[in-house]
């Protein structure tokens, strides 16, 4: 069983991650900035551990994350603007790696954005800017000597997870449920052979075990 250190626990698609992780018996710590999500999340199956990726720095975020075996980064600004996007969905991430990196977590999950999100609708200067702050986050681990794999769902729903998903390093635009981008993380944390890749993810056909265990490079 592995530790999980979840940024962004207290999020949609965290709430899953938390819950089906703990389901399998993963230890889980959980990032949250407010009291009453530290119990929500315990409520789950999480360790709560307090913390503001806003203002925390990296050797306190290091020794929160230390004797973690994998990193998750789901944290992101939800729409509330340039400014919170940029620091939270850029610095952070960015503090998040140097952190993993400090601390010795070699194995680090993104959630990224499907590059064509948005295309063919007017979504405004905020999106445009999320959509080139998410790659630049993508550029920056992937620069790194982590164990990175980079996640990039498409359009995100709260429909039940069927457990089945398309996923691939090129695939069709489509949505996603969030409980089948957590169920995605969760066979990448018990797949580690699946590493340093980008995937892109969305409804579909074949149980997610077996798309990511195919994905594992000879």
């Amino acid at each position: 069983m592995a530790q999980v250190f979840i940024i962004g626990a207290a999020g949609k698609v965290g709430r899953h991650l938390v819950k089906q992780l703990a389901d399998k018996q993963h230890r889980v710590l959980a990032l949250h900035r407010r009291a009453e999500q530290g119990a929500e999340l315990g409520a789950l199956g999480a360790t709560p551990v307090t913390g503001d990726l806003t203002a925390i720095d990296v050797g306190s975020l290091a020794r929160q994350m230390a004797g973690s075996d994998v990193v998750v980064f789901t944290a992101g600004a939800g729409g509330a603007g340039v400014e919170v996007t940029n620091a939270i969905d850029g610095r952070g991430l960015a503090l998040a790696v140097d952190a993993a990196r400090q601390a010795g977590v070699r194995r680090f999950l993104l959630v990224s954005a499907f590059p064509e999100a948005g295309r063919n609708k007017a979504m405004g200067e905020g999106f445009e800017n999320y959509m080139t702050v998410k790659k630049r986050a993508d550029v920056y681990l992937a620069a790194t000597d982590l164990d990175w794999v980079i996640l990039r769902p498409g359009t995100l729903n709260d429909a039940s997870g069927t457990g089945r998903v398309t996923a691939g390093p090129a695939i069709v635009y489509g949505d996603v449920p969030r409980a089948d981008v957590a169920a995605t993380l969760v066979a990448l944390v018990e797949h580690p052979d699946v590493r340093r890749t980008i995937i892109e993810l969305t409804e579909g056909g074949q149980p997610v075990d077996e798309a990511i265990a195919r994905l594992v490079r000879p």
